[in-house]
């Protein structure tokens, strides 16, 4: 967490909104993908946002879970440097979210580094990693190790073919979006600058 003294007022009502957004069931589910994903081999944190935050907060994690859905020696991230250097960790922190969004999460679903670094918006952090899943489950291309229970799968977009004929006759049609004439009349209008006459 940053240095930073409590906050007041209006600021303290909008972080406790952001808190509860915070989902611990999710929390422990992202954790067991997390340690599945990245071959088992590591410390779990202890429930709690505070502890799922440190966890992540030096990116090194982060880092071993995007390159561990990569093919070997494609990896995107290629040094994850072991350093307790505030600025180097937030350089991973955002080295994680460039290649998150490269691997397919979108813009939206991408959290910012002090998001993380400084336990702002954690439920910002589980909605990219949520996301991240998902991709990862959808691409299916056998990187992907956990439960597939544990993420939805991502709408893939449906492509249509139309032949050079199809193309040629809706040309001519005009949609019934572009309204219809029919039936419409000027019966009842007045001339500008008159006044309708009520009897």
């Amino acid at each position: 967490m940053a240095n930073r003294g409590p906050s007041y007022g209006l600021s303290r009502e909008v972080q406790e909104k952001i808190e509860q957004k915070y989902d611990p069931d999710l929390e422990q589910r992202l954790v067991d993908w997390i340690v599945a994903q990245c071959g088992g081999n590591m410390d779990r944190p202890q429930p709690g946002r505070e502890s799922f935050q440190k966890w992540l907060m030096d990116g090194t994690i982060l880092c071993r879970l995007i390159n561990s859905l990569y093919p070997r020696g494609k990896e995107p991230i290629k040094k994850i440097p072991e350093t307790q250097m505030a600025f180097k960790q937030m350089e991973k922190i955002s080295q994680f979210l460039q290649a998150a969004e490269a691997y397919g999460v979108t813009t939206t679903d991408i959290f910012q580094t002090v998001d993380l670094w400084e336990g702002k918006d954690m439920a910002a952090v589980q909605r990219t990693l949520m996301s991240l899943g998902s991709v990862a489950v959808t691409k299916d291309d056998g990187h992907y190790r956990g439960d597939r229970d544990w993420f939805h799968r991502k709408a893939q977009g449906y492509r249509r073919e139309f032949s050079q004929e199809q193309l040629r006759q809706g040309q001519s049609l005009i949609g019934l979006q572009m309204g219809s004439n029919r039936g419409a009349s000027q019966s009842g209008m007045t001339g500008y600058g008159m006044h309708r006459q009520i009897m």
